[in-house]
């Protein structure tokens, strides 16, 4: 659940933030002709989004790095756009004509090209959710679906806040600021990543020179800025709303408005209290959005540790392990050091209501050697976190264990050392 919570804040924050703003400056500049035009802008976005998702999750005709190169010099075209023609704007104090018409109708284009480049990927995520093979009607994927759908209500209770916000804001200047500020953010980071293909020497795209690491070293940089430091975008965003949510509360600690009684004095306290209510509600719903994408999602990342491997016994080329020992349920890790200096590592678990154990290697065809380990009574792969059915351990196919041979003898667990030999190649 955790996981689809700071995925789809991660994915959306930008978009949502920059869609909103846009709605409240054209909202403030052309009044319902300009919030008409970029709820079409909205519209377009959400309903292409859908079709590109529905296309690529039941298709194998998007190719994704293709439609984000396109999209990305979609989005850098449409941000000049949409500063030029506002400036131009602005200069001839026009608020009516051909100029903040046009400057309107660049400004939802930019709305709608930024949701078609974020929302496919979130909207596809329940295809992906991981049911642990029990399927739709599981408790496994209505749990992540919670956690999916508190996200995509979290950042529509933020989107309105901070468009409520921004529109009541008394000084307009810092809206018409932050708005070009936060758009040129996000095309530099559009700018950043359409480099990506050239630099990975991508063979369907037809530069006009080849990538050349010293020569273009400043198309590495740009990449390699983006990539390590692709939160520093989300933050500095978030940064941009705190100071107008700051401005905006300060605004309406006093009163600034003429009365001539004490009904109205009373109208525009009233007025500024929820005015400091929804500015409240905005930092809340940022807080909580800069928490997802950090505290949860360090927290849901965390790199988990495997247990210590536990001792044994070895007798003429045989492992010896006490069922006693493995006999409570839980899971066991052994580990065995080959001649060739490679640690082979195994587990044995009791299986629910049986006499027999699940034993096999630490590792599956899938995954690699990247592990198990037990939370609350159930057997988790380190790498994709698939539950294991514990009584299937000892099968093979999926992500089960690798199964390893034994025997019973003596009240013993027995295993050939041959045998974990034979596995050290799944440990290199």
């Amino acid at each position: 659940m955790l996981k689809y919570i700071w995925m789809v804040i991660q994915d959306l924050f930008a978009a949502v933030t920059l869609a909103t703003l846009m709605h409240a400056v054209l909202c403030v500049r052309l009044g319902k002709k300009g919030t008409h035009i970029h709820w079409i802008g909205i519209a377009a976005g959400v309903i292409s989004s859908i079709a590109l998702s529905v296309v690529k999750n039941t298709t194998n005709k998007i190719v994704s790095s293709r439609w984000n190169h396109k999209i990305y010099l979609a989005i850098i075209l449409f941000t000049i756009g949409f500063l030029l023609l506002s400036f131009l704007s602005r200069q001839k104090k026009q608020d009516d004509g051909v100029l903040p018409l046009l400057t309107s109708v660049f400004g939802a284009c930019l709305s709608a090209v930024w949701l078609f480049y974020s929302l496919p990927g979130a909207i596809a995520y329940p295809f992906t959710f991981n049911t642990m093979g029990n399927g739709y009607w599981s408790w496994y994927f209505f749990q992540r679906l919670i956690g999916y759908l508190l996200a995509f209500f979290l950042m529509l209770l933020y989107a309105r806040m901070l468009c409520e916000c921004a529109v009541r804001l008394r000084n307009k200047s810092l809206l018409f600021t932050e708005l070009p500020v936060i758009a040129v953010l996000n095309a530099f980071y559009c700018l950043c990543r359409f480099f990506v293909p050239w630099v990975n020497r991508a063979k369907w795209l037809d530069w006009p020179a080849a990538y050349d690491k010293e020569k273009h070293a400043w198309a590495g940089a740009l990449v390699k800025f983006s990539t390590q430091y692709s939160m520093l975008f989300i933050y500095v965003t978030a940064v941009l709303v705190v100071i107008l949510m700051l401005v905006f509360f300060t605004e309406n600690t006093h009163i600034a408005d003429p009365y001539d009684n004490p009904a109205q004095k009373r109208k525009i306290k009233a007025r500024n209290r929820s005015c400091r209510r929804k500015a409240v509600g905005l930092l809340l719903c940022l807080g909580l959005s800069m928490l997802s994408v950090t505290v949860v999602k360090a927290y849901d990342t965390r790199e988990v540790a495997l247990s210590e491997p536990e001792v044994y016994t070895v007798a003429d080329g045989k492992i010896l392990v006490p069922m006693e020992s493995v006999s409570d349920g839980h899971l066991h890790r052994f580990e065995y050091r080959t001649d060739n200096d490679v640690n082979v590592r195994w587990i044995v678990v009791k299986k629910p209501g049986s006499a027999s154990f699940g034993v096999g290697l630490d590792a599956c065809e899938v995954c690699g050697n990247a592990g198990y380990y037990e939370n609350n009574g159930r057997v988790i792969c380190k790498r994709c976190d698939v539950v294991m059915n514990i009584n299937t351990i000892g099968f093979k196919g999926g992500c089960n264990p690798i199964p390893l041979a034994y025997e019973v003898q003596d009240g013993n667990l027995v295993f050939a050392v041959e045998d974990l030999k034979a596995g050290e190649r799944e440990f290199k």
